[in-house]
């Protein structure tokens, strides 16, 4: 009887074999869009980290200077030692760095009708290193930045 088992046994049938495939294709086009966006979202999450890393430094440039200085580029930053380096941008040109002279981080003072100071935003604008594509525009303080606030190339 065993031998009859094992004589019966056949492969699978050529209908078999093509649901397996529209299977494994449909998973497919399901998936690739959807790590497409992960990949996105991860870039401008990056971008993000990055201005925050840059408004810290410019927050420490503030504290040890104690000036009024509104503006630091990322080539002052850099140079006057707040930042180890000019972080490179995310994404398709990984290797490319931030513009050190077009992005910067403009210091916004908040003040009240007695023009006392509520608070300070730090506006952070990424520019890529050719200085003609604009990540991040600076018309948000950093710790409100979303991902729809970050542009790709």
């Amino acid at each position: 009887m065993l031998k009859r088992i094992i004589k019966n046994e056949r492969g699978l049938t050529l209908i078999e074999l093509l649901a397996v495939i529209v299977i494994l294709g449909i998973i497919a086009a399901i998936a690739i869009p959807a790590i497409g966006a992960i990949m996105d979202n991860s870039k401008k999450d990056a971008h993000i980290a990055n201005a925050k890393q840059i408004a810290s430094a410019a927050r420490l440039a503030i504290a040890a200077d104690n000036n009024t200085k509104t503006s630091y580029t990322l080539k002052q930053l850099y140079d006057d030692g707040y930042l180890e380096n000019i972080p490179k941008s995310p994404g398709k040109h990984s290797t490319k760095k931030y513009n050190k002279d077009k992005s910067k981080v403009d210091i916004v003072k908040e003040t009240d009708e007695k023009n006392n100071v509520t608070g300070i935003l730090y506006k952070v604008t990424l520019v890529d290193d050719d200085g003609e594509f604009v990540y991040i525009d600076g018309s948000k303080d950093v710790n409100e930045l979303t991902r729809k606030d970050v542009k790709l190339e």
